[in-house]
């Protein structure tokens, strides 16, 4: 991949991009959608979705550190900066989007991501980018989210009459 079009194409995009993909009305329900999986289980999910790269992660492009490397470098960087790491039961789960590079990247703590393989967590992604491709944004991602949910329900059901903190903010992150 040529680094000075990388540059060029992650620069064109301002942090304005991703509130016009998901305006606050969308992310507010989106939201809503977290809490409500949340109840359900056990787990904490969080949506975050980035524009672009910053330029320090551009700079680290080479052959040998292709795009897909970084956006997962990115999307760990934010599961470990929004706290999803360090959970009560280790079963967080981050939904990442870089738009700059139509690229998706599921995070799964070390509890959840026991349970699940990478094929299932690849087919996921795989259904929420022809989502995205159709342009059904709030579409894919709350069919992502009830797709995490359903394993979180599965793995860790939420135990009757137990009142369990929200460990982590239920907003979408939009940077």
């Amino acid at each position: 991949m040529n680094k000075f079009l990388a540059v060029l194409r992650h620069r064109w995009f301002d942090r304005g991009d991703a509130r016009r993909l998901v305006p606050n009305d969308m992310a507010e329900r989106l939201a809503r959608r977290v809490a409500a999986s949340e109840s359900r289980h056990e787990g904490q999910v969080r949506l975050c979705v980035e524009t672009a790269l910053p330029l320090s992660y551009l700079l680290r492009l080479s052959r040998h550190n292709g795009m897909a490397a970084l956006t997962r470098q990115r999307a760990l960087h934010w599961f470990g900066q929004l706290g999803i790491w360090d959970t009560e039961r280790n079963n967080g789960v981050l939904i990442y989007l870089l738009l700059a590079e139509h690229r998706i990247e599921f995070v799964a703590d070390r509890a959840i991501n026991a349970h699940v393989d990478a094929a299932q967590w690849q087919a996921m992604v795989d259904r929420l980018a022809g989502e995205l491709r159709n342009g059904h944004i709030e579409g894919g991602l709350t069919q992502a989210l009830e797709e995490v949910s359903a394993l979180l329900v599965e793995h860790f059901p939420a135990e009757a009459d137990t009142l369990r903190p929200n460990e982590l903010s239920d907003a979408v992150v939009r940077v």
